[in-house]
């Protein structure tokens, strides 16, 4: 009796030692906690105004998922973002700039991918970027700019004409209106902190798949408005490609739409 009893208890023993062995290793796991916010090119975070952009963090090695939402928040501080003064690497993020916020569950040092898409609001105008770096387990990374992404484009939009559209006429004028901004939704104007007369906007004019013609769209007065009207005489189906490009960084946002004229 005594000897079954001692052989039962060793078996449990044994249970529980073999039971810890074989716990799953995320209840060993750190938490470690993430800042991810996205940057405009030349310009300011992306927040909740232009809807976000999307995050997903990976372990870069084996594609396991670990976290995804979005930024949400403010573009920052405009001043701290854009003044040229500031030394070199300091941070721009202030506590209102949009931020997705993670808190990753690691029990090991794990190389991670962070993706950003967006923004979401303009999803004509969506980029995707990405990093990738090193977290160890419970060394957080948070505070100044954490790990920021820059998103380079222009959202444009074209306004006018609608797509698709049917015209007529011994020529045909007409206006192509477009609304451009930096992925932030920062605003373009003349002089302004995003100068207009820094940028080129322009309309390439395709007809039955060729190039007829490229045309400047103007400044039209109201702040990200720029237009041009131009007379075609020749029917056929066309398709307008409105771009946007910053000749000092090479920065490029695309927009299209189509017409036929009969």
């Amino acid at each position: 009796m005594i000897k079954n009893l001692l052989l039962s208890n060793r078996f449990l023993v044994a249970l529980s030692l073999l039971s810890l062995l074989v716990l799953p290793s995320h209840t060993l796991a750190d938490e470690t906690k993430l800042e991810v916010r996205v940057l405009s090119k030349g310009a300011k975070f992306i927040g909740s105004s232009m809807g976000g952009a999307q995050i997903t963090i990976r372990d870069s090695d084996t594609g396991e998922l670990l976290a995804q939402g979005r930024t949400s928040g403010g573009t920052g501080d405009t001043a701290k973002i854009m003044q040229d003064s500031a030394p070199h690497h300091s941070p721009v993020a202030t506590e209102d700039a949009a931020v997705f916020e993670a808190e990753l569950d690691l029990d090991r040092v794990t190389r991670i991918e962070v993706t950003a898409y967006g923004p979401l609001a303009q999803r004509q105008a969506a980029q995707e970027v990405s990093l990738t770096q090193w977290v160890v387990p419970g060394k957080h990374i948070t505070g100044g700019d954490a790990l920021t992404l820059v998103m380079p484009g222009f959202v444009v939009d074209v306004l006018a004409p609608a797509t698709p559209v049917t015209l007529s006429g011994e020529p045909v004028e007409l206006t192509i209106t477009a609304h451009v901004a930096l992925m932030c939704g920062c605003p373009i104007t003349p002089n302004g902190l995003w100068d207009a007369n820094k940028y080129e906007v322009s309309a390439i004019i395709e007809r039955n798949g060729v190039v007829e013609d490229t045309v400047p769209l103007n400044f039209a007065g109201e702040a990200s408005q720029f237009s041009a009207t131009v007379n075609l005489d020749k029917k056929g189906s066309y398709q307008l490609t409105v771009y946007a490009y910053d000749p000092a960084n090479g920065n490029t946002g695309v927009d299209f739409a189509t017409f036929a004229i009969k």
